[in-house]
């Protein structure tokens, strides 16, 4: 399974993670969330699955507490690791991000998780703005979007 961002650190303990997160397509625009502490960054959708919860309704009730919206046909495409702490947690982690392409079905209301906002972008500039090399990587995939590079610069559609 491919990796993104830094590699295990040597003699540290990592708890696995298993979590599932969505590329929620509305034309062009995707939703993410913004999440506000442990510091402000996009991100797609989604979260951890708790023991003996199945992927697809961790999914469903992850992206309801991020964005408020509901999710129709998620479908598997494509998985990811990448070792992180999670301060929220005191956890030093190896996430396994499963990433499912959804379409945004129904607005309930705003997102129920504290500091958390939903935010409609362009496929091209959410693909910039998210903090996670992983999800940049699914991003560009479903868009056929280039490859990121560090230089390239935000834009709008």
């Amino acid at each position: 399974m491919r990796r993104f961002g830094h590699p295990p650190e040597t003699g540290r303990r990592y708890t696995l993670r298993p979590g599932a997160y969505a590329i929620l397509v509305q034309g062009n625009d995707l939703l993410l969330t913004h999440q506000m502490a442990p510091w402000p960054e996009f991100q797609l959708p989604g979260g951890g699955i708790d023991p003996g919860e199945d992927p697809i309704p961790a999914l469903q009730r992850e992206v309801v507490e991020e964005t408020g919206y509901t999710i129709a046909r998620p479908r598997r495409i494509g998985a990811f690791r990448r070792f992180t702490f999670m301060p929220e947690y005191d956890l030093w982690a190896e996430k396994l991000c499963t990433i499912y392409l959804a379409k945004p079905a129904r607005r309930l209301g705003p997102p129920t998780e504290d500091g958390h906002t939903a935010v409609w972008m362009p496929a091209p500039v959410a693909a910039e703005a998210v903090a996670v090399d992983g999800d940049r990587h699914f991003i560009r995939q479903v868009f056929g979007l280039p490859a990121y590079s560090k230089s390239t610069p935000l834009r709008s559609s």
